[in-house]
């Protein structure tokens, strides 16, 4: 456990993660939202799986910060559907994180890094952006998943990196529980989720998946690379 953490300097701070680590889902959720005296901020990339999270924080506290990153190469359905699924949640603090124009421009002037070095195109788009943002905050809430496979198969409800605390009330649903939670709470869909991607990035770097080498397996296909860095640069 680092010793950097904030919440080492709350006066309950072990307290706190030592009862959080015996919940999970909507009941995690609202242990963390109550303690009003920790900055807490929701991470988000409005993927296919992302309704389910981010309607559980909508039903405790719609006005928690949602950190979401723009990189400029998204879908185009990625970005419509954030506006709708924002509206239909009525989220009211989801901040849209884009990277300097200046950097872009800089890092990758013809828009092809992405091909010859996709770990430094993510650095420049989505981490370097992410990370000067959530700087600000004690506690990180995700959407990620065991089920997703890679590094994420033995992912804990909680986790403590550095100055930050992660939270993934969603760590231990199965891809079942996701599409119940889906159905059940009537939530609208990605509109590319139908269409063979289960996990969705840029665009440039996205492929339609194959369902027996997993979720992600569409995410920088021909490369080794499974995650973009922003959950793991800490």
């Amino acid at each position: 456990m680092s010793d950097n953490s904030t919440i080492l300097k709350h006066p309950k701070g072990r307290e706190l993660l030592s009862a959080w680590k015996a919940l999970s889902g909507e009941a995690l959720l609202k242990a963390v939202l109550k303690e009003r005296s920790l900055k807490v901020a929701v991470s988000s990339s409005f993927g296919t799986e992302s309704a389910v999270l981010l309607d559980m924080v909508a039903r405790i506290n719609p006005a928690i910060p949602i950190i979401t990153v723009d990189t400029g190469r998204l879908f185009a359905e990625s970005i419509a559907y954030r506006e709708a699924l924002t509206k239909h949640l009525d989220l009211l603090d989801v901040r849209v994180i884009r990277p300097a124009e200046s950097l872009v421009a800089n890092m990758d002037p013809d828009g092809l890094l992405y091909q010859s070095n996709p770990d430094a195109c993510c650095q420049g788009r989505k981490v370097m952006p992410y990370a000067m943002t959530v700087a600000g905050f004690d506690i990180l809430i995700t959407g990620r998943k065991r089920h997703h496979g890679d590094g994420r198969q033995h992912l804990d409800v909680v986790e403590v990196t550095g100055a930050h605390v992660k939270v993934n009330p969603l760590a231990h649903f199965s891809a079942d529980d996701i599409e119940v939670a889906l159905r059940s709470r009537n939530l609208p869909r990605h509109p590319l989720a139908e269409a063979g991607y289960p996990s969705i990035g840029c665009q440039p770097c996205t492929h339609k998946a194959c369902p027996s080498k997993g979720v992600r397996s569409g995410r920088w296909a021909g490369h080794e690379k499974t995650e973009c860095g922003i959950h793991t640069f800490l």
